[in-house]
């Protein structure tokens, strides 16, 4: 496994386990137990995914066998929109989360999108990560102009910033602004988000058979090599032993460069967060009264 250190020092490992739209407890906590049997310590999950029980519960289940320990562990979370109004209720929100989730702390809190008050929202995570709550805070979604806009005018940087990042979404120009601003990037739908389909394209096909591996290892790999974290979700546990399996080769520069050449932009099928039929859409989604 490689880490990446957060600008405060914390260490990150570069590859993680997601859990986006795993409702299904058993299945959620199962899952998380195979990712943590197989290598992952980095789990990511969030208020809208409704998991931050199954997250908590798999994690005291894998400390209480003896697969690791907490502090091994690096467990993300994300607060909604819905609780992005004021500070008051990004403290709610935080709050809520660790009572699901039955942790002491999260080594990693995100706001989850640029919307509604995420300014006083901000002001909630600085506090609960000044009290240990939250051992690091971060953003996700924020594209460029609103990152550096966000850096330029809080009293503490984020440390993550997590966008969709894969071979038909390079964001070079996203990569660039996190760069200057010292914000690690992390990967969400790192294999595509099921919305294009790298197992057809001959190029991956052609690299993955010289290097001996799957086509989503090619790709997990290639976002690592650019300095991305990566957070690849399955349920199968073939799939998720093998998505672990990206540290024993290295992808050459032609290579590097001919993954990055299925970049397709916005013309492509990139979730469009700035679209206004988006944002009311995410500004109406609910996860209690």
């Amino acid at each position: 496994m490689q880490y990446s250190t957060l600008s405060n020092a914390v260490k990150m490992p570069m590859l993680g386990f997601g859990v986006f739209k795993v409702t299904d407890k058993q299945e959620c906590k199962e899952s998380i137990l195979t990712a943590i049997r197989a290598g992952y310590r980095l789990i990511d999950t969030a208020a809208v995914y409704g998991n931050e029980d199954a997250v908590g519960e798999a994690v005291r289940e894998a400390i209480s066998a003896g697969l690791c320990t907490r502090q091994e562990l690096f467990i993300t979370s994300k607060l909604w929109v819905q609780d992005m109004a004021s500070e008051e209720t990004a403290r709610q929100g935080i709050a809520a989360s660790l009572a699901k989730s039955g942790l002491d702390y999260f080594d990693l809190y995100l706001l989850h999108q640029a919307l509604n008050d995420y300014f006083s929202a901000w002001r909630a995570l600085e506090e609960a990560y000044q009290a240990g709550k939250l051992k690091a805070i971060g953003v996700s979604n924020f594209y460029p102009h609103v990152l550096a806009n966000f850096c330029e005018t809080v009293n503490i940087s984020p440390m993550v910033n997590q966008v969709e990042l894969h071979p038909y979404f390079t964001q070079t120009d996203a990569l660039a602004t996190m760069q200057h601003y010292a914000v690690q990037p992390e990967a969400w739908a790192p294999l595509g988000g099921g919305r294009h389909s790298p197992y057809q394209e001959a190029s991956l096909q052609r690299i993955a058979e010289t290097h001996n591996k799957t086509i989503a290892q090619v790709v997990l790999r290639w976002n690592v090599q650019r300095g991305v974290t990566v957070i690849p979700k399955s349920t199968q546990a073939q799939r998720i032993v093998e998505n672990f399996d990206i540290w024993d080769f290295t992808l050459s520069d032609e290579e590097m460069a001919q993954i990055s050449a299925l970049d397709l932009g916005y013309v492509g099928e990139a979730v469009k967060h700035f679209d206004p039929e988006f944002v009311r859409g995410c500004l109406g989604i609910k996860i209690h009264d």
